[in-house]
């Protein structure tokens, strides 16, 4: 059971806040608080160091987009190709690690964006997208602490590079993991705790620079870049039981631990 590996909790956003922070939390719930609750709300003013405007900028552009792109009602959107994207761009939630966090997983390093968009579209991809990050706020992480028995508020993400080489440097990869990164940096804010890149290629450092560009300076401080010695690492924050056989652990779930769906969560329904 991924609850019974769980060393510790990570201390909630709210506890950590200061007097100044709770004022200003204070007055975004009264102008939010019908929208908007105050783990939410904390989320954003921390994204933006707690100034006032910028906040509220991102407030208001999040209510924008969920118009825009429908989000109340995302999880009606079907992705029947599902399976067949998978083939070509591994990933997926798999498990917790050792604060009892969700664990999201992408082979970078197998995918093959000609296929995949020659399976779904940029658009599609997009809306289900969204309808994952709906469906970890809202499902898959109270799953996460429920089974812990303390809160959790984060993820933690392995981005598996293996084989990527020159790949990284196409500009449709670079766009493709754009798309994905902003957003979660404009509209789910603040859910990455911690993000490990691992079999990083000789060349990485050049895919890099451009990559983060587009990665916040406090995000950039999550990410932890490992070459193919990653194993001892990785294995201090997740069970080796609750890791993928081909990240170093010793899970090879039936059909592949990427489309197990397993985790506290897995009583729900199936994407």
């Amino acid at each position: 059971m991924e609850g019974s590996q769980v060393q510790g909790p990570v201390p909630t956003l709210l506890s950590t806040l200061n007097q100044k922070q709770l004022e200003t939390l204070a007055r975004f719930r009264e102008r939010y608080g019908d929208r908007l609750d105050d783990h939410t709300l904390a989320r954003f003013l921390e994204a933006r160091k707690f100034d006032d405007q910028k906040a509220t900028q991102m407030i208001e552009k999040l209510f924008s987009w969920r118009i825009e792109q429908e989000v109340d009602q995302i999880h009606l959107f079907e992705f029947p190709e599902l399976p067949q994207v998978k083939q070509v761009y591994p990933h997926g939630f798999h498990k917790t690690d050792r604060y009892g966090r969700p664990i999201y997983i992408e082979r970078i390093g197998a995918l093959d964006l000609n296929r995949l968009f020659e399976i779904t579209t940029e658009d599609r991809m997009l809306k289900y997208y969204i309808r994952e990050y709906e469906a970890m706020v809202k499902e898959k992480i109270p799953a996460c602490a429920r089974a812990a028995g303390f809160p959790v508020e984060q993820t933690l993400t392995i981005l598996d590079l293996g084989g990527s080489s020159m790949k990284l440097m196409s500009k449709k990869v670079i766009n493709f993991v754009k798309i994905a990164s902003s957003v979660c940096q404009d509209y789910y804010p603040e859910i990455l705790g911690r993000m490990f890149l691992v079999n990083t290629p000789t060349l990485f450092s050049m895919a890099w620079k451009v990559i983060k560009g587009f990665v916040d300076k406090k995000t950039q401080k999550k990410i932890v870049t490992e070459g193919s010695r990653y194993q001892r690492k990785l294995l201090e924050l997740v069970a080796p039981e609750n890791l993928p056989d081909f990240l170093g652990g010793t899970c090879n779930c039936e059909g592949g631990c990427l489309n197990s769906n397993a985790g506290p969560w897995s009583a729900l329904p199936s994407s």
